[in-house]
């Protein structure tokens, strides 16, 4: 088994998984790309002829439940939007395959419960995609903050915002659950509790009014959220759909730490006060994320990414929410 590579089938052909997922895939120890899931029959010509996949590991959203059968498909990566995610978690979990389940985990707390509760049920991994935990850049700070390089961190910055365009899934709540916070701000989320090892005890948000009543019907056009950590640091976080923004600073007693750009695939650039800045050759974060995934698996160990993380995640944001709409701070348990 530790000698196998393990094979993937995505499931969603969009940008995600044919621009980053299926390339990565290509650069992989311990897993492959061994099948597809798709509801746009035009595109397999394409990709069997790109990725060598063969007629047998070729599926349908109507047939997908058939995967159970196939021996050359041991994890289902769910690409879909995120109203997607719980059913087709749930159906991989019930066809008796591991899966990864793109961020955010669900849009709502009950389907994390029972994605949970299905993968328990079969004995099978759920892990979330949060690439950035495997990150070097990303490490680095989670290492600069163990150590205590620059003392204890006294407070957190961090904002990631970008614009869609009009009529993106994103822009619709019932199929992403809602707005920026879903898509960009659990990336702020995200790394406040790995660089510190802590989770938040409160929250408390705030919205501004919206500028494009035409794009933004349901969902928050930005939210400027703060999560107060056990030891009293706050983390001020921002992140919207009409701004440019992607940076994640810690100040700390003896100076500071920062990656700027610090949410991208690609280009990110890492800077202390001291003069420190950290440049490693290129490399793919989902060939990282992926490869170590499949080593967990076939190591029978923890994953790094587990469902109760990403359900952990969706009850923070959903507290968000609360503080967002109410004015409240809202603690968490």
């Amino acid at each position: 088994m530790a000698s196998k590579r393990l094979g993937v089938a995505l499931v969603g052909l969009g940008y995600y998984a044919s621009e980053q997922l299926a390339p990565a895939l290509q650069q992989t120890e311990h897993c492959y790309l061994a099948g597809i899931v798709t509801g746009t029959p035009s595109k397999i010509p394409a990709w069997k002829e790109k990725y060598n996949i063969p007629d047998e590991n070729i599926y349908s959203y109507s047939n997908f439940d058939l995967i159970k059968t196939n021996p050359h498909i041991d994890i289902v990566y769910v690409v879909l939007p995120n109203h997607l995610h719980a059913e087709y978690s749930i159906r991989a979990a019930k066809a008796n395959k591991h899966i990864i389940c793109e961020k955010p985990m669900a849009v709502t707390v009950e389907e994390c419960d029972a994605m949970l509760k299905a993968s328990n049920c079969a004995n099978k991994y759920l892990s979330i995609g949060y690439r950035l935990q495997y990150d070097p850049y990303h490490l680095e700070m989670v290492r600069l903050a163990k150590e205590k390089v620059y003392g204890e961190i006294k407070s957190i910055h961090t904002a990631f915002s970008l614009q869609p365009a009009k009529g993106e899934w994103r822009l619709n709540k019932q199929i992403a659950g809602g707005g920026p916070l879903m898509d960009l701000g659990i990336y702020c989320l995200q790394a406040v509790c790995y660089i510190t090892g802590m989770q938040p005890v409160s929250v408390t948000a705030k919205t501004s009014p919206v500028t494009d009543k035409e794009k933004f019907i349901d969902i928050e056009e930005s939210v400027n959220f703060q999560m107060k950590m056990p030891n009293g640091i706050i983390a001020s976080c921002r992140t919207s759909y009409s701004a440019d923004e992607n940076f994640l600073r810690m100040e700390a007693e003896k100076g500071w730490f920062e990656l700027k750009p610090a949410f991208n695939y690609n280009g990110l650039k890492l800077n202390t006060s001291d003069g420190l800045i950290m440049k490693l050759h290129p490399f793919s974060q989902q060939a990282k994320q992926l490869d170590a995934i499949a080593l967990s698996i076939k190591n029978n160990e923890p994953s790094k990414v587990p469902g109760v993380m990403g359900k952990r995640d969706l009850v923070i944001m959903k507290a968000i929410y609360e503080a967002m709409n109410s004015g409240k701070t809202i603690s968490l348990n």
